[in-house]
């Protein structure tokens, strides 16, 4: 289920920062709370291979979403002991080392398992067992979401596990966001700042078309 229009979570989930230090983290809080946006990004497993791009891609790309009042918070469902020692395997190793935002540890699964973006292919209960037998990785697609000022996610977006994604666009969509908060004004296909918005009604399309 979309969670686009409604509230971040109001959940608490454990996470590491890159000085070792064990971190609570509540993405609706960050944002509310803080009055910032938040940009929160899920990866299926560190020591792998499409995500470690990702981490750096979205590091490199850090005092972009800073200027644009938007903390970065990336999130797996490892240990904080795992994120640890991945922040101090050398980028050369496949490590992110020099990566510096908070990185949630989702070990309990409450948080992927409420957003839905964990890869179970079938879950049955085993009366046998007295347990759930799951079929699939049960760690999270890469998932990233986009979070206001007040705890409301406009944006959502799933990707499967070889797809990595384009950070750039995360941020024209903040931008496009942060141009509607300001202006009132919609943003059109391929919108970037500094181009063209419209008005959100038949003359806005209408005007925007002809001149485009």
């Amino acid at each position: 289920m979309s969670l686009v229009g409604k509230n971040f979570p109001n959940i608490t989930v454990d996470a590491m920062d890159y000085m070792g230090d064990d971190l609570k983290i509540n993405i609706f809080q960050e944002a509310s709370a803080k009055g910032k946006k938040v940009l929160l990004f899920w990866y299926p497993k560190d020591f792998t291979f499409v995500c470690p791009t990702e981490l750096h891609a979205f590091q490199d790309a850090l005092p972009e979403f800073e200027k644009r009042n938007t903390i970065v918070i990336g999130a797996s469902c490892d240990t904080n002991e795992v994120h640890f020692a991945w922040l101090n395997t050398a980028k050369d190793n496949g490590g992110i080392e020099g990566v510096t935002y908070p990185i949630i540890a989702d070990t309990t699964r409450n948080l992927s398992n409420v957003l839905g973006i964990l890869d179970v292919q079938k879950a049955e209960y085993d009366e046998e067992l007295d347990t759930m037998i799951i079929e699939g990785s049960n760690v999270s697609y890469r998932a990233t979401y986009l979070i206001d000022e007040t705890g409301k996610v406009f944006h959502e977006s799933v990707n499967d596990m070889p797809l990595g994604r384009n950070v750039k666009e995360y941020i024209r969509l903040i931008d496009a966001y942060a141009h509607v908060q300001k202006f009132g004004e919609v943003c059109p296909a391929n919108w970037e700042e500094g181009k063209d918005a419209m008005n959100a009604n038949r003359d806005g399309v209408a005007s925007y078309l002809a001149a485009h």
